[in-house]
This record gives structure tokens, C-alpha cells and sequence, in this order.
């Protein structure tokens, strides 16, 4: 059995167009299964600005941490140098390789015919328009769930899609990856490519692009795996 000690607090990081309160299911069922989880909050500006944002956050936590990326967030989980990192799981995240950008990964498969029309406003953000989230962002949630999507959507800078990717985490920490396949968002074959490329541990399943709202569940136990693997390996 792990010690509580050696339990890792699981750190949640939002995707573009949403906040923390994305993963607000998962939080609660983690809670409710004794795990410890946080949600940083990123300002979606840049990807160095996101990683200064999510490392300011692991310096208020104490003992290993497992973090979480949803879709963008990929790139800033991969980026942090945080020692007490002990592992990394991408629900449906993007996984740029060092001198890549989030732009190139996301662009590499054909997008789905419901997967939205984006362009930068007039000072260089991108909305998600209303309609896409019921079409394309998380297909599978609720009419309420995607109006509070829509309500509370933050916009993510074009910065964030230009900027070259350091030398990954994932090529030294263990990964897991849950692969959506019903994903209108990201291809599912870009999603198998950066999986197998990082050498996770991969499960496909047939859920939406957002199954933290969708599919919680499967999410927690995603991580409550990745978690137990990282605390074995400490014992």
C-alpha cells in the first residue's frame, strides 16, 4: 500500500477557451477518491508566459506532483523544469517536440468537418465561436455544460501557436495519454503520432475532445494510474 506521504498532488492545467473550472468533475472525484488536485490557472499568451504561470503555481505545493494537460496545455506541462514533477498525463493534448510549434502539431491531420473557423481578433487573441463548442469543442456535454463553455471561454493569444518548444518533459518523465477518439478538435491520428512518439502509455477511448466534462470518470482513472505508477516507483 503507498503512503500518504508519497501520494502525489495532481495539477490540472486548462486548454484554450476554457479555465479551471474545466475540470471542476474531475477535481471533485479525485477529492472523493482522498487525491489531492489543484487547477492552474495560465494567462494563454504565450507558452513561456504559461509556463511561468504554472511553475508559480507547483511553488506553492509541496512533495511530487503528477500534472495534467488538456489540448494546449500539452506544450505548457512538457515545458515546466519543476524537480518535484514526477510524471505527466495528456488528455487529448497537443505534444510539440523541442523546435516545434503548437501551430505545426495542431495543423498536421485534417481537421473535422465540424471543427470550427479560427482568426486571431484585432489584437491577435482567437475566440471560439458559441456554435462550436455543441459542435466540435465537447459534442458529447450537455446544452448547459456548453453555455458555460461559452460563457466562461478565455481566448488564447496566436503567440501561443508560434512559439518554439523547448526540450520536452515527456522525454524523461513516464507519460500517459488518453486518446479521444471522437475528438473534432484534434485529430485523433495527430493524437496516436504524439503519443507514440513520446512513448506513452496510451488509452483510446471513444469520448469527445473534453472528457474531463464528458467523461470524467475515465479521466480520474487515467490518473489515479498515473499516480500509483509514480508513487511505487519512489517507494
Amino acid at each position: 500500500m503507498v503512503e500518504l506521504k508519497m501520494a502525489p498532488t495532481f495539477v490540472l492545467v486548462h486548454g484554450a477557451w476554457a479555465d479551471g473550472t474545466s475540470w471542476h468533475k474531475v477535481i471533485d472525484a479525485l477529492e472523493a477518491a482522498g487525491a489531492k488536485a489543484v487547477a492552474a490557472p495560465i494567462p494563454l499568451t504565450s507558452v513561456s508566459d504559461d509556463v511561468r504561470a504554472l511553475d508559480r503555481c507547483l511553488a506553492r505545493i509541496g512533495g511530487p506532483v503528477v500534472l495534467a494537460a488538456h489540448a494546449y496545455a500539452g506544450a505548457v506541462v512538457a515545458g515546466s523544469n519543476n524537480e518535484r514533477v514526477k510524471g505527466l498525463v495528456f488528455v487529448a493534448a497537443l505534444a510539440p517536440d523541442e523546435g516545434e510549434t503548437v501551430g505545426e502539431v495542431f495543423g498536421r491531420g485534417k481537421p473535422h468537418p465540424n471543427a470550427p473557423q479560427l482568426a486571431p481578433d484585432g489584437d491577435g487573441f482567437i475566440w471560439m465561436p458559441e456554435s462550436a463548442f455543441a459542435a466540435a469543442f465537447a459534442q458529447n456535454a450537455s446544452l448547459k455544460e456548453n453555455a458555460l463553455f461559452a460563457a466562461v471561454q478565455r481566448p488564447i493569444n496566436g503567440a501561443c501557436l508560434q512559439e518554439k518548444a523547448p526540450k520536452p518533459l515527456w522525454k524523461t518523465l513516464p507519460s500517459w495519454y488518453l486518446l479521444a477518439e471522437q475528438d473534432r478538435m484534434i485529430n485523433p491520428e495527430t493524437q496516436d503520432f504524439m503519443a507514440q512518439r513520446m512513448k506513452a502509455t496510451v488509452r483510446r477511448l471513444d469520448v469527445d475532445h473534453t472528457p474531463m466534462a464528458t467523461a470524467p470518470d475515465r479521466v480520474v482513472e487515467l490518473l489515479l494510474e498515473a499516480g500509483k505508477s509514480v508513487s511505487a516507483d519512489r517507494m
